[in-house]
């Protein structure tokens, strides 16, 4: 399960407008090394290059692979834990 794309875990869910942006939102659950994880990415369509034209697979696709791709690489602190 080293690899979250090959194993489905990564979701498209919708596609909501706020103010400021256009996000592509993703649920993605899985485990990795013994730990087991739920979390939601939002991609600004214009982060991947793509604009609200476009069509709703070539959004998909783009914003998933830059969700994928800066999850991997994120780095988690707890909140707090510093101090024990």
């Amino acid at each position: 399960m080293d690899n979250l794309k090959d194993n489905n875990l990564v979701k498209f869910r919708n596609v909501s407008r706020k103010k400021e942006a256009i996000y592509a939102n993703f649920r993605v659950k899985g485990v990795k090394r013994g730990v087991v994880f739920n979390a939601t990415i939002a991609v600004d369509i214009s982060a991947a290059e793509t604009h609200a034209g476009d069509t709703l697979e070539t959004i998909i696709e783009e914003c998933a692979r830059i969700g994928v791709k800066e999850f991997q690489n994120a780095e988690f602190q707890f909140e707090g834990l510093s101090s024990i």
